[in-house]
């Protein structure tokens, strides 16, 4: 099948959303007429940037998971909306901030980028960097160091539908990477490093001062012996 016309179709629906139309049949049918026939246009003039055809069975066994994926995503973005919120108001100010790596299953582009958007669209984290190599992303969220589990379960549960959407090689069944832990090993070094750094001076002082001791004790011995 001609893939354009369900490009068209997907940017009438996506026009429709975008729109807001009023909980009428007369109100939603007739926006997402004048999306189907903009969105066809456009489909149809930008056609030659993609694949001429698209098979729709593997569409069809993605649609559900799809469907799953939106919902849990408006259900997160809910969640953190009212958790930033309480966050802000509190006279406490609870926001301990921090980054995580989360290695990812997910290869494609595509999947990379839909939950690298979905976390940044979500309240209280971001999406700040991602390492090719490794397949990581780096995630800063307000509340990193309480509760990293928070933050590592909704990307896990979008990345499992996202195994399916964009019918990529691993399966959900199969066990997440585990997290890196060289950046803990790096800050701890650091610290060990920052904390020898820091004696150093004290170990200095402590030799002077027996130094300067052991001086005196000669020149009250020679005074001695001189009188």
């Amino acid at each position: 099948m001609k893939k354009w016309p369900v490009i068209g179709v997907v940017l009438a629906l996506v026009w429709l959303f975008v729109k807001g139309a009023t909980l009428s049949p007369q109100s939603i049918l007739g926006t997402f007429l004048v999306g189907l026939v903009v969105g066809l246009f456009v489909a149809y003039a930008t056609r030659n940037i993609y694949a001429e055809a698209v098979a729709l069975g593997p569409v069809v066994r993605s649609t559900p998971a799809a469907v799953r994926y939106l919902l849990h995503f408006l259900r997160e973005l809910l969640t953190a909306n009212v958790d930033v919120a309480y966050r802000v108001l509190s006279p406490s100010l609870p926001i301990d901030p921090d980054v995580v790596a989360i290695p990812l299953r997910v290869q494609t582009d595509a999947a990379i980028t839909t939950i690298a958007n979905s976390i940044t669209l979500t309240p209280g984290t971001l999406t700040m960097d991602y390492d090719e190599e490794t397949n990581t992303l780096f995630v800063h969220a307000i509340t990193g160091k309480q509760n990293i589990h928070s933050i590592i379960e909704p990307v896990r549960a979008w990345e499992n539908l996202a195994l399916v959407i964009f019918d990529e090689e691993a399966d959900p069944e199969d066990p997440a990477p585990e997290l890196p832990t060289i950046n803990v090993n790096e800050s701890g070094n650091e610290r060990k490093h920052e904390q020898s750094t820091e004696s150093e001076p004290e170990t200095e002082t402590k030799s002077k001062s027996k130094e300067q001791r052991e001086g005196r004790l000669s020149v009250d011995r020679g005074v001695e012996d001189g009188e």
